[in-house]
């Protein structure tokens, strides 16, 4: 007989608003505290302690817009933040520092989060939806560089992006992205020559979220509807639907894969948190802790697998976190 789902480990309150973010930063060389940030509907983004289990630090930075997207960049210190107010923040928060050093207005409207990749020491590239309606911008930080804009072919019709995620098979290989898009598809740009090189149609709705293993060539997306949908990148980096899963009720926020790409998480419209074997997509437990629409799902990138967590926001104002396979 499988085992009930277990309880969170702990819950975070005091956002005040519906959690729409959440990103781990554990895995420093240093016996460092691990840290949980989380961007909230009322434009703070929230430091918390997970040791004390208590907010460490309280930004505001986005006008009391929401904060869609936080991650960390090479270290707990220095941070990027994007808000519903056009922005997103470089921060700098060593020392107790607490201040916006550099920022990007965007010009988009929709709720695209941006993607982050370190090309090199102290060199990232950014993708972020553009001003215009279909494009994808890229640019190099913290320079502030453009590198390329990805825009559809006339006629395509993509619509808005609705998720990207910027990734390179190696460190010095060329630097791809995949853009999920408002008509259902998942695009493959050549970042560096601005080129589409394949595109598919996963579904009928908009591409809420999508995460991809670049080790076994493989990504999922999810949508409002009642499917996940799971393809792969061949040689000729031809995208390809592998297979899909029915789930029982419409809607996902957010999916991503786990660091040792064993398991994933996704959030639900309806309230649930479902975590699937990577592999084959084999349901392993549905975590029903939330009264409300869970927003994002995000594993902990602590260096001893015993000590990775799972956390998840919701607009419950929680934030739930949860031992889950650390042993596996």
């Amino acid at each position: 007989m499988a085992l009930p789902p277990p309880d969170p480990q702990f819950v975070l309150r005091g956002t005040s608003a519906a959690v729409h973010t959440l990103h781990f930063s554990c895995g420093g060389p240093e016996p460092d505290i691990p840290l949980l940030f989380s961007g909230s509907e009322n434009g703070f983004i929230h430091v918390w302690n997970l040791k004390t289990h208590r907010v460490d630090t309280a930004l505001d930075g986005h006008g009391r817009k929401s904060v869609c997207c936080v991650k960390t960049m090479g270290g707990k210190d220095r941070l990027l933040s994007q808000g519903h107010d056009q922005r997103i923040c470089l921060w700098d928060l060593a020392e107790g520092r607490t201040s916006v050093t550099d920022s990007v207005f965007t010009e988009h409207v929709g709720f695209c989060r941006c993607s982050l990749l370190q090309v090199a020491q102290g060199r990232w590239l950014m993708a972020m939806a553009a001003r215009s309606l279909e494009e994808v911008q890229i640019l190099e930080l913290p320079s502030k560089t453009s590198v390329c804009t990805l825009k559809p072919e006339v006629g395509a019709k993509l619509g808005m992006p609705m998720c990207l995620k910027l990734w390179q098979l190696s460190c010095g290989s060329q630097p791809v992205l995949l853009a999920g898009y408002e008509d259902g598809s998942v695009v493959l740009w050549n970042v560096s020559t601005g080129k589409a090189l394949s595109r598919l149609i996963c579904h009928q709705e908009p591409v809420m979220s999508l995460d991809f293993d670049s080790e076994k060539a493989k990504g999922i997306s999810g949508s409002s509807e009642k499917v996940l949908s799971i393809w792969s990148l061949n040689e000729q980096q031809n995208l390809q639907v592998y297979k899909t899963h029915e789930l029982v009720n419409a809607g996902i926020s957010d999916i991503t894969i786990r660091p040792d790409k064993k398991v994933l998480a996704t959030a639900g419209w309806d309230h649930r948190i479902r975590i699937f074997g990577w592999k084959k997509l084999k349901p392993l437990a549905v975590l029903d802790y939330h009264t409300a629409t869970a927003h994002c799902v995000s594993f902990s990138d602590h260096s001893n697998p015993q000590d990775r967590l799972l956390a998840a926001g919701a607009r419950d104002q929680r934030i739930s976190v949860w031992s889950i396979y650390a042993q596996t």
